[in-house]
């Protein structure tokens, strides 16, 4: 096996070279690398996708070629349709979107294929949509059938073995259908698109105990899907009003205020009659050293008569006010989940749901203003959600 080698050159044109005999520390799939003045630039990176199928599969994207290559197919437990990973990059989380739901852990080895599931455990509801890693060592998982929630504790020694101990959290609407999980200090966000809410989990005096403590709430018939926060200051993409909303996070634990600052539509112009549009994921990608503004990108879903133009991307100016800066159109169909990355978050992967467009790579370009396609591959037709493993 070839492992790669390491060359920084630094600002006075000192060249230095390390060379490793096995996997590097943090380095699943590096390859190859490039040096740039003063820092180390990778070249190639490891992407593994989700999906309704019974598999997750692990992609290479080489930057310097713009090639997207399909690397394998891990087997999973049926529809791994969202995953998430562990900070420190061994492990991956994969819900099963099923009835009833599940979440299974795994071991990533090279090339992003997966070990047999380590540990698997049935999510007490239906239809799972959405798990996380906490930083309490827990993982969380939201049941959108059932509209419950489950934060279940894993072993200290060894992340991907789950515990018996959990919360099980129902939460009390007419209608509830969770969809999001996002840890913002010491509470847990759930965007509830059946309520109009974003529940305000935390946990109580006993360790791995959690209840609902208040709640955000949102635009009657809004439908609240997924979530960013920046600060003290909420975005909410809406999957039924197709918008982005802004506010500020109301004081805890159940703070009332509800004023929206921003409320704009991420629908795009020209779409085919017999459209049926619905708001999926949201993404932030802050200001850094060659982007110098910051920027979010909404991803939309159309259901209906399909716009041969694919699905579009919203793109929205942070500062100094939400604006909508423009659209770009993926040729894919119902993106459901995206994902940034790179050492500034200057790739974009895509995916849809329907279809059989594949897996596009994107760069964002015009300082962030824009996205431009880099890559394609259609080997598996459909995914669902991504994380970047370099």
């Amino acid at each position: 096996m070839e492992y790669p080698e390491l060359v920084r050159i630094d600002t006075d044109g000192s060249r230095q070279t390390t060379s490793y005999h096995c996997a590097p520390p943090r380095a699943l799939a590096w390859r190859h690398l490039r040096a740039r003045t003063g820092t180390i630039v990778m070249v190639n990176f490891t992407i593994l996708a989700g999906g309704y199928t019974s598999f997750v599969a692990s992609y290479l994207f080489n930057s310097d070629t713009n090639a997207l290559t399909l690397l394998n197919q891990s087997p999973t437990g049926p529809n791994p349709s969202w995953i998430s990973l562990l900070p420190h990059k061994h492990i991956l989380y994969a819900i099963n979107e099923d009835s009833p739901g599940g979440l299974q852990s795994f071991r990533i080895g090279e090339n992003g294929l997966l070990s047999s599931a380590i540990d698997t455990i049935n999510a007490e509801g239906n239809t799972s949509a959405f798990t996380a890693p906490l930083s309490t060592g827990q993982v969380a998982i939201v049941n959108y059938g059932s509209g419950n929630a489950l934060i279940v504790s894993t072993e200290e020694s060894d992340p991907a073995q789950f515990t018996t101990e959990y919360s099980l959290i129902t939460f009390d609407a007419p209608v509830s259908n969770p969809h999001m999980v996002l840890e913002h200090g010491s509470e847990v966000f759930i965007p509830d698109l059946g309520a109009d809410r974003i529940w305000r989990l935390a946990e109580s005096d006993t360790p791995g105990n959690w209840k609902v403590q208040g709640q955000i709430d949102q635009p009657t018939g809004s439908g609240p899907r997924h979530i960013v926060t920046r600060g003290n200051t909420l975005y909410t993409v809406h999957q039924t009003s197709n918008t982005l909303t802004q506010q500020r996070i109301p004081p805890a634990p159940n703070g009332t205020s509800t004023t929206l600052i921003a409320n704009i539509s991420i629908l795009p112009p020209g779409l085919p009659e017999g459209a049926a549009m619905a708001g999926a994921e949201v993404l932030l990608a802050e200001r850094s050293e060659h982007y110098a503004e910051s920027f979010i990108y909404v991803s939309n879903r159309n259901t209906g008569v399909q716009d041969p133009r694919g699905d579009a991307i919203a793109i929205f100016r942070v500062e100094p006010r939400l604006s909508l800066v423009g659209f770009v159109y993926t040729g894919l169909q119902q993106v459901r989940g995206m994902q940034l990355g790179g050492p500034e978050k200057e790739f974009l992967i895509a995916g849809g749901v329907a279809g059989d467009a594949g897996v596009i790579m994107l760069k964002r370009t015009e300082g962030g203003r824009n996205l431009t396609l880099l890559a394609r591959n259609a080997e598996i037709p459909t995914r669902a959600s991504f994380v970047w493993l370099d």
